[in-house]
Protein backbone atom coordinates (compact mmCIF):
# COMPACT_ATOMS: atom_id res chain seq x y z
CA UNK A 1 0.00 0.00 0.00
CA UNK A 2 1.51 3.34 -0.99
CA UNK A 3 1.73 6.31 1.36
CA UNK A 4 -0.37 8.34 -1.09
CA UNK A 5 -3.16 5.77 -0.96
CA UNK A 6 -3.07 5.44 2.80
CA UNK A 7 -3.01 9.19 3.41
CA UNK A 8 -6.11 9.46 1.22
CA UNK A 9 -7.70 6.90 3.53
CA UNK A 10 -6.51 8.86 6.55
CA UNK A 11 -8.10 12.05 5.23
CA UNK A 12 -11.30 10.11 4.60
CA UNK A 13 -11.30 8.87 8.20
CA UNK A 14 -10.06 11.93 10.07
CA UNK A 15 -10.85 14.80 7.73
CA UNK A 16 -9.11 18.03 8.72
CA UNK A 17 -7.66 16.31 11.79
CA UNK A 18 -5.06 14.71 9.49
CA UNK A 19 -2.49 17.35 8.51
CA UNK A 20 -0.06 16.71 5.65
CA UNK A 21 2.94 18.78 4.49
CA UNK A 22 0.96 20.53 1.74
CA UNK A 23 -1.98 21.38 3.99
CA UNK A 24 -2.56 24.90 5.34
CA UNK A 25 -1.36 25.15 8.92
CA UNK A 26 1.18 22.34 8.60
CA UNK A 27 4.13 24.47 9.77
CA UNK A 28 2.18 25.73 12.76
CA UNK A 29 1.03 22.21 13.61
CA UNK A 30 4.54 20.74 13.50
CA UNK A 31 6.23 23.51 15.54
CA UNK A 32 7.53 22.43 18.94
CA UNK A 33 8.25 24.42 22.08
CA UNK A 34 12.01 24.11 21.44
CA UNK A 35 12.76 26.24 18.39
CA UNK A 36 16.09 24.43 17.98
CA UNK A 37 14.20 21.33 16.78
CA UNK A 38 12.93 21.40 13.19
CA UNK A 39 11.27 18.15 12.10
CA UNK A 40 8.96 17.53 9.16
CA UNK A 41 6.62 14.61 9.87
CA UNK A 42 4.82 12.91 6.99
CA UNK A 43 1.47 13.10 8.82
CA UNK A 44 0.13 14.81 11.93
CA UNK A 45 -3.09 13.37 13.33
CA UNK A 46 -4.93 15.48 15.88
CA UNK A 47 -6.68 12.83 17.91
CA UNK A 48 -9.89 13.50 19.80
CA UNK A 49 -10.49 10.06 21.31
CA UNK A 50 -8.96 6.70 22.10
CA UNK A 51 -10.49 5.38 18.86
CA UNK A 52 -8.63 8.07 16.92
CA UNK A 53 -5.37 7.01 18.55
CA UNK A 54 -6.04 3.36 17.71
CA UNK A 55 -6.71 4.33 14.09
CA UNK A 56 -3.57 6.45 13.87
CA UNK A 57 -1.44 3.62 15.26
CA UNK A 58 -2.90 1.17 12.76
CA UNK A 59 -2.25 3.59 9.91
CA UNK A 60 1.36 4.05 11.03
CA UNK A 61 1.83 0.30 11.32
CA UNK A 62 0.48 -0.49 7.84
CA UNK A 63 2.39 2.44 6.29
CA UNK A 64 5.64 1.57 8.10
CA UNK A 65 5.86 5.03 9.66
CA UNK A 66 7.70 5.79 12.89
CA UNK A 67 5.46 7.26 15.62
CA UNK A 68 5.91 10.23 17.91
CA UNK A 69 3.36 11.22 20.55
CA UNK A 70 2.85 14.88 21.33
CA UNK A 71 1.10 16.34 24.35
CA UNK A 72 2.34 19.84 25.17
CA UNK A 73 5.35 19.67 22.84
CA UNK A 74 7.79 20.85 25.56
CA UNK A 75 10.16 17.89 25.29
CA UNK A 76 13.73 19.25 25.04
CA UNK A 77 15.10 16.94 22.31
CA UNK A 78 11.87 17.19 20.33
CA UNK A 79 10.55 13.68 20.89
CA UNK A 80 7.04 15.06 20.32
CA UNK A 81 7.74 14.87 16.58
CA UNK A 82 9.51 12.60 14.12
CA UNK A 83 11.14 13.28 10.78
CA UNK A 84 9.13 11.61 8.00
CA UNK A 85 6.88 9.77 10.44
CA UNK A 86 3.48 10.13 12.06
CA UNK A 87 2.77 12.47 14.98
CA UNK A 88 -0.12 11.59 17.28
CA UNK A 89 -1.11 15.07 18.48
CA UNK A 90 -3.20 14.81 21.64
CA UNK A 91 -3.89 18.54 22.03
CA UNK A 92 -7.65 18.22 21.28
CA UNK A 93 -7.91 15.79 24.21
CA UNK A 94 -7.71 18.34 27.02
CA UNK A 95 -10.73 17.75 29.22
CA UNK A 96 -10.28 17.98 33.01
CA UNK A 97 -12.98 16.51 35.29
CA UNK A 98 -12.64 17.22 39.01
CA UNK A 99 -14.33 15.17 41.72
CA UNK A 100 -13.98 17.56 44.63
CA UNK A 101 -15.54 15.15 47.14
CA UNK A 102 -13.04 12.42 46.36
CA UNK A 103 -10.24 14.94 45.71
CA UNK A 104 -9.39 13.47 42.34
CA UNK A 105 -9.12 14.76 38.79
CA UNK A 106 -9.35 12.83 35.54
CA UNK A 107 -7.21 14.61 32.97
CA UNK A 108 -6.99 13.77 29.28
CA UNK A 109 -3.53 13.21 27.84
CA UNK A 110 -3.40 16.38 25.74
CA UNK A 111 -4.15 18.85 28.54
CA UNK A 112 -1.65 21.36 29.85
CA UNK A 113 -1.04 22.06 33.51
CA UNK A 114 -2.65 25.49 33.10
CA UNK A 115 -5.90 23.72 32.30
CA UNK A 116 -5.51 21.39 35.27
CA UNK A 117 -4.61 24.22 37.66
CA UNK A 118 -7.61 26.27 36.55
CA UNK A 119 -10.05 23.38 37.03
CA UNK A 120 -8.69 22.17 40.36
CA UNK A 121 -8.16 25.64 41.84
CA UNK A 122 -11.89 26.30 41.58
CA UNK A 123 -12.22 23.67 44.33
CA UNK A 124 -9.18 24.77 46.34
CA UNK A 125 -7.20 21.72 45.20
CA UNK A 126 -3.98 20.96 43.30
CA UNK A 127 -1.43 18.26 42.55
CA UNK A 128 2.37 18.58 42.06
CA UNK A 129 3.18 19.72 38.53
CA UNK A 130 6.25 21.60 37.32
CA UNK A 131 6.85 25.37 37.25
CA UNK A 132 5.61 26.31 33.75
CA UNK A 133 1.91 25.81 33.17
CA UNK A 134 2.10 25.51 29.37
CA UNK A 135 3.82 22.15 29.87
CA UNK A 136 1.82 19.10 28.81
CA UNK A 137 0.37 16.86 31.48
CA UNK A 138 1.32 13.65 29.65
CA UNK A 139 5.03 14.18 29.16
CA UNK A 140 5.65 15.63 32.61
CA UNK A 141 3.70 12.87 34.35
CA UNK A 142 5.20 9.93 32.48
CA UNK A 143 8.69 11.25 33.22
CA UNK A 144 7.93 11.52 36.94
CA UNK A 145 6.99 15.15 37.51
CA UNK A 146 8.20 17.52 40.21
CA UNK A 147 7.31 21.07 41.15
CA UNK A 148 6.35 23.51 43.89
CA UNK A 149 4.28 20.98 45.87
CA UNK A 150 6.76 18.10 45.70
CA UNK A 151 8.36 18.32 49.14
CA UNK A 152 4.90 18.23 50.72
CA UNK A 153 3.00 15.94 48.34
CA UNK A 154 5.59 13.99 46.33
CA UNK A 155 6.18 13.60 42.63
CA UNK A 156 3.36 13.83 40.12
CA UNK A 157 3.54 10.03 39.71
CA UNK A 158 3.16 9.60 43.46
CA UNK A 159 -0.29 11.14 43.02
CA UNK A 160 -1.25 9.10 39.95
CA UNK A 161 -4.08 6.69 40.73
CA UNK A 162 -4.62 5.21 37.28
CA UNK A 163 -4.03 5.82 33.59
CA UNK A 164 -5.99 4.81 30.50
CA UNK A 165 -3.53 3.75 27.80
CA UNK A 166 -3.65 2.70 24.15
CA UNK A 167 -1.10 -0.09 23.69
CA UNK A 168 1.01 -0.86 20.63
CA UNK A 169 -1.39 -3.65 19.59
CA UNK A 170 -4.37 -1.30 19.70
CA UNK A 171 -5.86 -2.46 22.99
CA UNK A 172 -7.16 0.21 25.35
CA UNK A 173 -6.45 -0.67 28.97
CA UNK A 174 -6.59 0.90 32.40
CA UNK A 175 -3.40 0.66 34.44
CA UNK A 176 -3.56 0.94 38.22
CA UNK A 177 -2.40 -0.90 41.33
CA UNK A 178 -5.11 -3.51 40.66
CA UNK A 179 -5.22 -3.63 36.83
CA UNK A 180 -2.09 -4.16 34.76
CA UNK A 181 0.02 -3.36 37.83
CA UNK A 182 3.33 -3.93 36.02
CA UNK A 183 2.35 -1.43 33.35
CA UNK A 184 1.26 1.01 36.05
CA UNK A 185 4.63 0.62 37.74
CA UNK A 186 6.43 1.36 34.46
CA UNK A 187 4.28 4.37 33.56
CA UNK A 188 5.33 6.06 36.79
CA UNK A 189 8.63 7.45 35.49
CA UNK A 190 9.27 5.24 32.46
CA UNK A 191 8.32 7.91 29.93
CA UNK A 192 6.29 7.29 26.78
CA UNK A 193 7.76 3.85 26.18
CA UNK A 194 4.68 1.76 26.88
CA UNK A 195 1.73 3.31 25.07
CA UNK A 196 -0.28 6.46 24.44
CA UNK A 197 -1.88 7.90 27.54
CA UNK A 198 -5.55 8.71 26.94
CA UNK A 199 -6.10 10.01 30.46
CA UNK A 200 -4.67 10.20 33.97
CA UNK A 201 -6.48 10.20 37.30
CA UNK A 202 -4.66 12.19 39.98
CA UNK A 203 -5.01 12.54 43.72
CA UNK A 204 -5.54 16.19 44.70
CA UNK A 205 -4.56 18.10 47.83
CA UNK A 206 -5.98 21.19 49.54
CA UNK A 207 -3.93 24.05 48.06
CA UNK A 208 -5.36 27.48 47.28
CA UNK A 209 -3.34 30.57 48.22
CA UNK A 210 0.40 30.22 48.83
CA UNK A 211 3.10 32.61 50.07
CA UNK A 212 5.52 32.72 47.19
CA UNK A 213 8.01 34.64 45.10
CA UNK A 214 11.75 35.17 44.67
CA UNK A 215 14.54 36.33 46.89
CA UNK A 216 17.64 37.35 44.92
CA UNK A 217 21.26 38.20 45.54
CA UNK A 218 24.02 39.48 43.21
CA UNK A 219 25.85 36.75 41.31
CA UNK A 220 28.98 37.47 43.36
CA UNK A 221 27.13 35.91 46.32
CA UNK A 222 26.35 32.66 44.48
CA UNK A 223 28.83 30.48 46.37
CA UNK A 224 27.77 31.74 49.80
CA UNK A 225 24.04 31.51 49.09
CA UNK A 226 24.28 28.07 47.49
CA UNK A 227 26.23 26.70 50.47
CA UNK A 228 23.56 28.08 52.77
CA UNK A 229 20.69 26.80 50.61
CA UNK A 230 22.02 23.21 50.24
CA UNK A 231 22.04 22.82 54.05
CA UNK A 232 19.06 24.99 54.94
CA UNK A 233 16.26 23.69 52.76
CA UNK A 234 16.42 19.92 53.44
CA UNK A 235 16.20 20.70 57.16
CA UNK A 236 12.98 22.72 56.85
CA UNK A 237 9.36 21.71 57.26
CA UNK A 238 7.92 20.28 54.05
CA UNK A 239 5.52 23.21 53.72
CA UNK A 240 8.51 25.31 52.63
CA UNK A 241 9.70 24.74 49.07
CA UNK A 242 12.25 26.77 47.15
CA UNK A 243 14.29 26.11 44.03
CA UNK A 244 17.71 27.69 43.58
CA UNK A 245 18.41 29.52 40.32
CA UNK A 246 21.37 31.08 38.57
CA UNK A 247 19.86 33.75 36.35
CA UNK A 248 19.93 37.08 34.62
CA UNK A 249 17.18 39.26 36.08
CA UNK A 250 14.60 39.71 33.30
CA UNK A 251 13.33 43.21 32.49
CA UNK A 252 9.82 42.59 33.79
CA UNK A 253 7.67 44.45 36.34
CA UNK A 254 8.16 41.56 38.78
CA UNK A 255 11.68 42.88 39.49
CA UNK A 256 12.80 46.43 40.33
CA UNK A 257 14.29 48.20 37.32
CA UNK A 258 17.64 48.61 39.09
CA UNK A 259 18.09 44.82 38.93
CA UNK A 260 17.12 44.34 35.28
CA UNK A 261 19.62 42.34 33.20
CA UNK A 262 22.02 41.93 36.14
CA UNK A 263 23.34 38.43 36.81
CA UNK A 264 22.04 37.05 40.08
CA UNK A 265 21.36 33.97 42.13
CA UNK A 266 17.88 33.48 43.52
CA UNK A 267 15.55 31.13 45.33
CA UNK A 268 11.92 30.98 44.16
CA UNK A 269 9.78 30.06 47.15
CA UNK A 270 6.42 28.43 47.76
CA UNK A 271 5.06 28.16 51.30
CA UNK A 272 1.91 26.08 51.77
CA UNK A 273 1.72 26.21 55.56
CA UNK A 274 -0.29 28.43 57.87
CA UNK A 275 0.00 32.01 56.52
CA UNK A 276 0.29 33.25 60.10
CA UNK A 277 3.59 31.36 60.36
CA UNK A 278 5.03 32.51 57.04
CA UNK A 279 7.19 35.24 58.59
CA UNK A 280 8.65 32.65 60.95
CA UNK A 281 9.38 30.29 58.05
CA UNK A 282 11.08 33.01 56.01
CA UNK A 283 13.01 34.62 58.89
CA UNK A 284 16.21 32.62 58.17
CA UNK A 285 15.94 33.61 54.51
CA UNK A 286 15.73 37.29 55.38
CA UNK A 287 18.74 36.88 57.64
CA UNK A 288 20.71 36.17 54.45
CA UNK A 289 19.93 39.78 53.45
CA UNK A 290 18.65 39.33 49.91
CA UNK A 291 19.12 42.31 47.61
CA UNK A 292 15.56 41.80 46.46
CA UNK A 293 12.53 40.13 48.00
CA UNK A 294 9.28 39.52 46.12
CA UNK A 295 7.38 37.35 48.61
CA UNK A 296 3.60 37.76 48.62
CA UNK A 297 0.37 35.77 48.85
CA UNK A 298 -0.90 34.50 45.49
CA UNK A 299 -3.26 31.86 44.08
CA UNK A 300 -1.33 28.71 43.34
CA UNK A 301 -2.06 28.84 39.57
CA UNK A 302 -0.52 32.33 39.44
CA UNK A 303 2.72 30.94 40.88
CA UNK A 304 2.72 27.92 38.57
CA UNK A 305 2.40 30.21 35.52
CA UNK A 306 4.88 32.90 36.61
CA UNK A 307 7.49 31.90 34.02
CA UNK A 308 5.14 31.20 31.10
CA UNK A 309 5.62 34.60 29.46
CA UNK A 310 9.39 34.55 29.97
CA UNK A 311 9.71 31.19 28.19
CA UNK A 312 7.24 31.26 25.28
CA UNK A 313 7.10 28.69 22.51
CA UNK A 314 9.85 28.93 19.89
CA UNK A 315 12.96 29.81 21.91
CA UNK A 316 16.17 27.90 21.27
CA UNK A 317 16.76 25.36 24.07
CA UNK A 318 19.59 23.03 24.99
CA UNK A 319 19.55 21.45 28.42
CA UNK A 320 21.29 18.85 30.53
CA UNK A 321 20.17 17.39 33.84
CA UNK A 322 21.43 15.43 36.83
CA UNK A 323 20.18 14.09 40.14
CA UNK A 324 22.15 15.48 43.08
CA UNK A 325 22.39 14.14 46.63
CA UNK A 326 24.22 17.19 47.93
CA UNK A 327 26.24 20.11 46.56
CA UNK A 328 29.84 19.77 47.75
CA UNK A 329 32.16 22.75 47.74
CA UNK A 330 33.73 21.73 44.42
CA UNK A 331 30.30 21.84 42.78
CA UNK A 332 29.51 25.14 44.50
CA UNK A 333 32.57 26.74 42.95
CA UNK A 334 31.64 25.42 39.50
CA UNK A 335 28.12 26.82 39.83
CA UNK A 336 29.47 30.20 40.88
CA UNK A 337 31.85 30.29 37.90
CA UNK A 338 29.23 29.37 35.31
CA UNK A 339 26.71 31.81 36.79
CA UNK A 340 29.16 34.58 35.96
CA UNK A 341 29.39 33.14 32.43
CA UNK A 342 25.63 32.98 31.71
CA UNK A 343 25.61 33.45 27.93
CA UNK A 344 22.12 34.94 27.41
CA UNK A 345 19.30 36.49 29.44
CA UNK A 346 17.08 33.37 29.28
CA UNK A 347 19.84 30.87 30.14
CA UNK A 348 19.67 29.49 33.64
CA UNK A 349 20.45 26.71 36.11
CA UNK A 350 17.87 25.41 38.56
CA UNK A 351 18.20 23.06 41.53
CA UNK A 352 14.75 21.67 42.37
CA UNK A 353 14.28 20.01 45.78
CA UNK A 354 12.99 16.44 45.57
CA UNK A 355 13.24 15.36 49.18
CA UNK A 356 10.49 15.21 51.80
CA UNK A 357 7.55 13.16 50.55
CA UNK A 358 9.59 11.85 47.61
CA UNK A 359 11.84 10.01 50.05
CA UNK A 360 8.91 8.18 51.59
CA UNK A 361 8.48 6.07 48.43
CA UNK A 362 10.89 3.18 47.95
CA UNK A 363 13.44 2.98 45.13
CA UNK A 364 11.68 0.07 43.46
CA UNK A 365 8.07 1.10 44.11
CA UNK A 366 7.94 3.07 40.84
CA UNK A 367 10.16 3.25 37.76
CA UNK A 368 11.71 6.50 39.12
CA UNK A 369 14.85 5.12 40.76
CA UNK A 370 16.47 8.07 42.53
CA UNK A 371 14.41 8.27 45.70
CA UNK A 372 17.37 9.17 47.93
CA UNK A 373 18.59 12.34 46.22
CA UNK A 374 17.79 15.86 47.41
CA UNK A 375 17.83 17.84 44.16
CA UNK A 376 17.05 17.61 40.46
CA UNK A 377 19.40 19.89 38.54
CA UNK A 378 18.84 21.35 35.11
CA UNK A 379 21.25 23.51 33.12
CA UNK A 380 19.37 25.27 30.33
CA UNK A 381 20.94 27.31 27.57
CA UNK A 382 18.07 29.36 26.13
CA UNK A 383 17.81 32.24 23.66
CA UNK A 384 15.38 33.50 21.00
CA UNK A 385 18.09 33.87 18.31
CA UNK A 386 18.99 30.75 16.28
CA UNK A 387 22.41 32.34 15.71
CA UNK A 388 23.14 31.71 19.39
CA UNK A 389 22.23 28.02 19.32
CA UNK A 390 25.81 26.80 19.39
CA UNK A 391 26.76 29.33 22.09
CA UNK A 392 24.07 28.21 24.50
CA UNK A 393 24.72 24.54 23.79
CA UNK A 394 28.43 24.90 24.44
CA UNK A 395 27.80 26.71 27.74
CA UNK A 396 25.30 24.04 28.88
CA UNK A 397 27.59 21.13 27.97
CA UNK A 398 30.67 22.72 29.57
CA UNK A 399 28.66 23.50 32.71
CA UNK A 400 27.32 19.93 32.86
CA UNK A 401 30.82 18.50 32.34
CA UNK A 402 32.04 20.55 35.32
CA UNK A 403 29.24 19.52 37.71
CA UNK A 404 28.34 15.98 36.58
CA UNK A 405 31.17 14.36 38.58
CA UNK A 406 29.38 15.57 41.74
CA UNK A 407 26.04 14.07 40.69
CA UNK A 408 24.29 10.81 41.60
CA UNK A 409 24.80 9.52 38.05
CA UNK A 410 21.40 9.66 36.36
CA UNK A 411 18.97 12.45 35.54
CA UNK A 412 15.29 13.32 35.36
CA UNK A 413 14.30 12.03 31.90
CA UNK A 414 12.45 15.27 31.17
CA UNK A 415 15.72 17.21 31.57
CA UNK A 416 17.75 15.17 29.07
CA UNK A 417 18.55 15.70 25.41
CA UNK A 418 19.06 12.72 23.09
CA UNK A 419 22.12 11.49 24.99
CA UNK A 420 22.20 7.77 24.21
CA UNK A 421 21.43 4.47 25.89
CA UNK A 422 24.06 4.73 28.61
CA UNK A 423 22.35 7.82 30.02
CA UNK A 424 18.96 6.10 29.89
CA UNK A 425 20.34 3.10 31.79
CA UNK A 426 22.01 5.37 34.35
CA UNK A 427 18.73 7.19 34.89
CA UNK A 428 16.76 4.03 35.70
CA UNK A 429 19.59 2.28 37.55
CA UNK A 430 18.43 -0.93 39.25
CA UNK A 431 14.94 -0.54 37.73
CA UNK A 432 16.14 -0.67 34.13
CA UNK A 433 16.03 -4.48 33.73
CA UNK A 434 12.44 -4.66 34.99
CA UNK A 435 11.50 -1.87 32.58
CA UNK A 436 12.97 -3.80 29.63
CA UNK A 437 10.89 -6.82 30.61
CA UNK A 438 7.69 -4.77 30.81
CA UNK A 439 8.58 -3.14 27.51
CA UNK A 440 8.91 -6.61 25.94
CA UNK A 441 5.47 -7.49 27.28
CA UNK A 442 3.61 -4.36 26.15
CA UNK A 443 5.65 -3.10 23.17
CA UNK A 444 7.88 -5.95 21.94
CA UNK A 445 8.39 -4.30 18.54
CA UNK A 446 9.47 -1.00 20.12
CA UNK A 447 6.77 0.94 18.27
CA UNK A 448 7.10 3.65 20.91
CA UNK A 449 10.78 4.46 20.45
CA UNK A 450 10.83 8.21 19.83
CA UNK A 451 11.62 8.94 23.48
CA UNK A 452 14.30 8.24 26.07
CA UNK A 453 14.06 4.71 24.81
CA UNK A 454 13.89 1.59 26.92
CA UNK A 455 14.71 -1.37 24.71
CA UNK A 456 12.57 -4.54 24.97
CA UNK A 457 14.24 -7.37 26.83
CA UNK A 458 15.81 -9.79 24.37
CA UNK A 459 16.51 -7.16 21.73
CA UNK A 460 20.10 -6.21 20.75
CA UNK A 461 21.75 -3.83 23.25
CA UNK A 462 18.87 -4.18 25.71
CA UNK A 463 21.19 -5.25 28.52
Amino acid sequence: MSLTTTTDELHARFGASAILPDDPGYDEARALHNGMIDKRPAVIVRCGSADDIVGALEFARTSNLAIAVRGGGHNGPGFGSVEGGLVIDLSPMNRVDVDADRRTARVQGGATWAQVDRATHAHGLATPAGIISTTGVGGLTLGGGHGYLTRKHGLTIDNLLEAEVVLADGRVVTASESEHPELFWALRGGGGNFGVAVSFTFRLHPVHTVICGPTAWPSSATADILRWYRDFLPAQDEDLYGFFASMTVPPTPAFPEAFHLHKACAVVWCYTGDPARADEAFAPVRQMEPAFEGLAAAPYPALNSTFDALYPKGLQWYWRGDFVRTVPDGAVEAHARFNEELPTMHSTMHLYPIDGAVHRVGQTETAWAYRDVNFSQVIAGVDPDPANAELIKRWAVDYWDATHPYSAGGAYVNFMMDEGQDRVRATYGPNYRRLTEIKAQYDPGNMFRINQNILPAGSPNAE
